[in-house]
């Protein structure tokens, strides 16, 4: 779960910088975001990383079961020294058991509020293709689920789902060939 990152390394930083700018969707204003605190020189806080993962027919999404935020793709904060494809692979094992490549641009960077007592995140998505009848572990009191993308799951980010369908859409396209 994302919580403050108080003054995240130069590391961390430099990473979280970098993909922002690489991400290939931008959501939430988060670069004009990520610009006026660097302008202001107030700390970049906190991080988060999550991942956007379809099984190979990219026809459902891998979720977790949050206690009081409903389904959710894996995700949480990135840790001090950790960049966040890192932590983003990272939270993707210890919240499904998976293992799994993920892709070396962000799908996407957004801003939103994990709690109302939490400062806005700076949020990094990142995407996986994976065998989508692999054995689902992780933690108990979190279960995880494949999803399939058309229906509504219900969560505390319901901007969420067009998002990733379209990301699935993309990726689809991508392998047919016919690009954007």
């Amino acid at each position: 779960m994302p919580v403050i990152l108080a003054n995240p390394d130069q590391h961390t930083l430099r990473a979280a910088l970098t993909d922002t700018y690489r991400a290939e969707a931008e959501f939430d204003d988060a670069r004009a975001r990520l610009e006026e605190v660097l302008g202001s020189r107030s700390a970049i806080e906190p991080i988060a990383a999550e991942v956007w993962a379809f099984d190979e027919a990219l026809e459902r999404v891998l979720l977790v079961k949050h206690r009081w935020r409903g389904w959710v793709v894996p995700g949480g904060k990135v840790e001090q020294g950790e960049i966040p494809r890192d932590a983003a692979r990272r939270e993707l094992h210890e919240e499904t058991g998976i293992v799994g490549d993920l892709s070396d641009v962000p799908a996407a960077v957004f801003v939103r509020s994990y709690r109302s007592d939490w400062a806005p995140t700076l949020g990094l998505a990142y995407a996986a293709v994976l065998n989508g009848s692999l054995p689902l572990s992780g933690e108990s009191h979190q279960p995880a689920a494949w999803v399939p993308l058309h229906h509504d799951w219900e969560g505390a980010f319901p901007e969420d789902r067009p998002r990733i369908r379209e990301y699935a859409r993309h990726l689809a396209r991508t392998r047919e060939g016919t690009g954007r």
